[in-house]
């Protein structure tokens, strides 16, 4: 299991899977190949599961929750090591695995060396490359509204900052690294694609404060709540 650092980084979101293999064989699909497929099965199977495991029947709910999480991971996986060294792992194209019966961090795999690019792709590579087509496949597969996916997209990004800033500024005593963290997701937020989901707020000197103008649906899930960030506060 690769990691955004020696000794695993900030957590699991922010790991994957690197190293030859055989992907297909253990249940992997490439990522390109689920946004591809319309229905995809293996994106059909991922939200059912996620469904299961939260006992919830509605599927608007877990097809949200599904995307959110994927959402997660493809911006940590990206946004970290853009953040410490200034670069990240080619993620366009195929190269990319996932496994929709597995959860973090055993869901993402790398099976070749990616290349390093420039941190400059992360909407390239991330917000076009990815979160595009699987925005688009989830409201397929689910009729979810485009606008909650893309609040979901948005939140994730937010989340994934407030994660990795405050590793850099304790265990991972990267100060330069924080700073860079917030400048990338403040220009990711005002793409014409983020910038309406929600409000990224400077409030200090801490991280900014994000509030979303939609729901993920979590309060629907049996025991479940009000994210943070959610506009139903």
């Amino acid at each position: 299991m690769g990691a955004l650092t020696g000794g695993g980084g900030p957590g699991p979101f922010f790991a994957v899977r690197t190293g030859p293999g055989e992907p297909r064989a253990e249940g992997f699909v490439p990522l390109a190949e689920v946004y591809a497929g319309r229905p995809s099965p293996a994106l059909t199977g991922r939200v059912a599961e996620v469904g299961r495991r939260l006992g919830t029947p509605e599927r608007r709910v877990a097809a949200s929750l599904a995307q959110q999480g994927l959402a997660a991971r493809l911006w940590s996986v990206a946004l970290g090591p853009a953040a410490l060294t200034g670069r990240m792992p080619d993620l366009s194209g195929g190269r990319l695995w996932w496994h929709p019966g597995r959860s973090t961090p055993d869901e993402l795999w790398l099976p070749d060396d990616a290349p390093q690019v420039p941190a400059g792709r992360l909407r390239e590579d991330v917000l076009l490359g990815h979160l595009v087509p699987l925005c688009e496949s989830v409201h397929a597969v689910s009729g979810v509204a485009p606008g909650l996916l893309w609040g979901n997209a948005a939140s994730a990004l937010a989340g994934t900052l407030r994660v990795l800033r405050s590793w850099c500024l304790g265990e991972g005593a990267r100060p330069g690294a924080a700073a860079r963290a917030v400048a990338l997701t403040e220009e990711l937020m005002a793409d014409p694609l983020l910038r309406d989901a929600g409000d990224l707020r400077r409030t200090g000197p801490g991280a900014p404060a994000y509030v979303r103008r939609s729901c993920c649906l979590y309060y629907r899930v049996p025991g479940g709540g009000l994210c943070g960030d959610c506009a139903l506060r």
